[in-house]
Formats: structure tokens, C-alpha cells, sequence
């Protein structure tokens, strides 16, 4: 028995291999630079992740041939992250929209795929008369099953990166090792303008990849329009994972 001033034991709880980390991330296969602002440098996030690559899962394979073949390895590589500690899974791709439903019915945790989950959230918030346009890394091969997947309406303005010097070539071309930054940069631009252009009733930009959240505040002040990305949604996933504690008093 203890005494009233003996105070109560700590107890701590096990159970995972690794903690503090609640969010895992699913990463392509790829070689290219991940500077500051890409989904796959650590340094982007003010919170700790969990990465997992899944071999064999190049930019390529996914994007231009729809991850034909793939989804068993996604589902085996979000089952270690869950396994290791993760308590919601997002992935390093918007085209893995096509694993959202398949993916949260495994891990049996929260999942987010694909950047494209926001283009209906973002449209909720414009004024009548204005759209949600969306800037991807391969328009030719963002099928309509890839927008359905993710809530999509299969109608949304969308304009790629295709015809770009730079940023398609790195990513899904030629899979790089060095990438030209102020000409990737100037494809996101290039992009971003092409689509207000083309659409003029678009009042937001939703970026399809990952790898495009560097440029996310060039593009913005191009357009003048608010732009979204895969680091405005994984901020806002992690929030719910981790609500902030305010002081009282």
C-alpha cells in the first residue's frame, strides 16, 4: 500500500516498434532530387512521418501505365507502416487515387491518396460560377477513373505538365537524378497560366503531384488564385491525427 504522498507509478504502453511518427507515407520508386517542399524530404514536414518505398513502383509504371499490377505491394507496404506505428497512410502520388478505396479497406486506418481528394472540399468554398482547375504532371494519363476514385467530377479543367522542358522529363521520362530547378519551375507556371487561360471561370488550383508544392507559391502569385497541394491536405490529415493542445488560463 502506498502512503498519500507516495505518487502513482508510470506506466507506459507498448505494442508498435516505433512512436511519435502517426502518419505513413507510400513513396514510388524514384531517383530524382526531393528538395525542400517535395512530399519525400523529411524536412517538408513540421511533424515526424514514416516512409515506406514500395519497389518496383516507378513514376513510369504508375503514372503512364496506371500501377497496373501494383496494388498488391501497396497493400503489403501499408500494412508495415501501420504495423510499424502509422495511424492514417498517405502516399507520394495523386495517381494512387485508384488504390483509395482498396487501401483503406486493408489497413483498416484512415487513408488519404491523392491530393485530388481536395478538389471537392475546395470547390464547397468558391462563390457560385467558379471552378476548381487542377494542374497535373500527366494529363494524358489522368483518366477518369483516377478522378472518380478520388471524388472527382469527371469535367474538371485539367492541364499537365507534358509539354514542358523540364519537370515531366525529370519525373516520369527520364528519371533523373538532376532536375533544373527554375525550368521545373517555369513548367508549373507555364501550367498554371495555360489552365487560367483556357478556363477563366477557375477561382482555385488543386496540384495533382507531390512533387510540386516548391512551386505552389510561385504559381500562386502568377495567378493570383489560391493554389492547393499535397502539403495543404497532409497538413490537415495530421491535424486531426494530432489536434493542438491550447493553453487554458
Amino acid at each position: 500500500m502506498t502512503s498519500p504522498t507516495t505518487p502513482p507509478r508510470r506506466i507506459a504502453r507498448g505494442g508498435q516498434s516505433i512512436y511519435g511518427a502517426p502518419l505513413g507515407i507510400l513513396m514510388l520508386e524514384a531517383r530524382f532530387p526531393r528538395i525542400p517542399g517535395d512530399m519525400g524530404n523529411a524536412g517538408t514536414w513540421p511533424f515526424p512521418v514514416l516512409y515506406k518505398v514500395v519497389r518496383g513502383a516507378t513514376p513510369e509504371r504508375v503514372v503512364l501505365e496506371g500501377a497496373r499490377g501494383l496494388l498488391p505491394d501497396f497493400l503489403a507496404a501499408a500494412r508495415e507502416l501501420v504495423a510499424l506505428g502509422a495511424e492514417a497512410i498517405t502516399t507520394n502520388c495523386g495517381f494512387l487515387s485508384l488504390f483509395q478505396a482498396e487501401l483503406a479497406a486493408a489497413v483498416q486506418v484512415p487513408v488519404a491518396t491523392s491530393s485530388l481528394m481536395q478538389v471537392p472540399w475546395v470547390q464547397a468554398t468558391l462563390p457560385p460560377g467558379r471552378r476548381v482547375g487542377v494542374v497535373t504532371v500527366s494529363r494524358g494519363s489522368l483518366t477518369p477513373a483516377h478522378l472518380a476514385a478520388a471524388g472527382v467530377p469527371p469535367d474538371v479543367p485539367v492541364v499537365g505538365t507534358e509539354g514542358g522542358r523540364e519537370f515531366f522529363r525529370v519525373l516520369i521520362q527520364a528519371q533523373a537524378v538532376d532536375m533544373d530547378l527554375d525550368l521545373a519551375e517555369q513548367d508549373i507556371l507555364d501550367a498554371g497560366r495555360a489552365l487560367v487561360a483556357a478556363h477563366p471561370e477557375v477561382g482555385a488550383i488543386v496540384l495533382e503531384c507531390t512533387n510540386m508544392p516548391p512551386y505552389a507559391a510561385a504559381l500562386a502569385a502568377a495567378v493570383g488564385l489560391p493554389v492547393y497541394d499535397i502539403y495543404s491536405m497532409v497538413s490537415w490529415f495530421q491535424a486531426g491525427l494530432r489536434p493542438r493542445r491550447f493553453q487554458q488560463g
